[in-house]
């Protein structure tokens, strides 16, 4: 009878334990919206590897719309920029896209670098054919552009900004995180 109570005992304690660890996990901070059908992960500074299925949720049509404009200057605003018939490129937020912004452009959130700064570190950024999932549109004379019927997630938005009447100013690539959700119009400045 002792050696019943004693397996009894073990497994209350087992679980309490398991309810513990799910209310633990329950808590556990997400990084932007996933996509649809899929959970959050957690960024892994190893995760390089390029997976088809990561991308898929971004062929799914949605709601949203991403309105960008170019609004950035240079040091202490003495040089404006201009993305005027530059290709603005959205690629959908995943491991290895994450992982490549992180490479090329030192974030995974935000950054106006001098392009040869970019491309550069291209040959250390994860390889993988992201290319059938990107997106791409024309930045107009004002500086801006749009992307729409976009499903809910985060996506990084590329473009080249070219220095206007500073011959000696460096062209900058510019990229920026933003997050589509709910069939909203998201604006941001790039």
């Amino acid at each position: 009878m002792a050696y019943k109570l004693a397996i009894m005992a073990d497994i209350a304690r087992l679980l309490a334990a398991a309810a513990l660890l799910g209310s633990l996990t329950a808590c556990a901070p997400t990084l932007g919206p996933p996509p649809p059908g899929r959970m959050a992960q957690a960024p892994s500074a190893e995760d390089g590897v390029f997976r088809a299925s990561d991308f898929a949720w971004s062929q799914q049509p949605g709601r949203n719309t991403l309105s960008g404009s170019l609004s950035h200057a240079g040091p202490a605003g003495a040089v404006r920029y201009t993305c005027a018939g530059a290709t603005v490129v959205m690629t959908p937020e995943t491991p290895c896209a994450r992982r490549r912004m992180s490479v090329l452009y030192k974030s995974d959130q935000r950054a106006a670098l001098p392009t040869e700064d970019v491309r550069s570190r291209q040959n250390q950024a994860p390889p993988g054919d992201s290319n059938p999932y990107v997106k791409r549109t024309t930045c107009d004379a004002a500086d801006r552009f749009s992307f729409t019927g976009l499903p809910d997630g985060a996506w990084y938005i590329v473009t080249l900004a070219k220095p206007v009447g500073a011959a000696n100013a460096p062209t900058l690539a510019m990229m920026r995180r933003v997050v589509t959700r709910g069939g909203k119009v998201t604006a941001f400045e790039l």
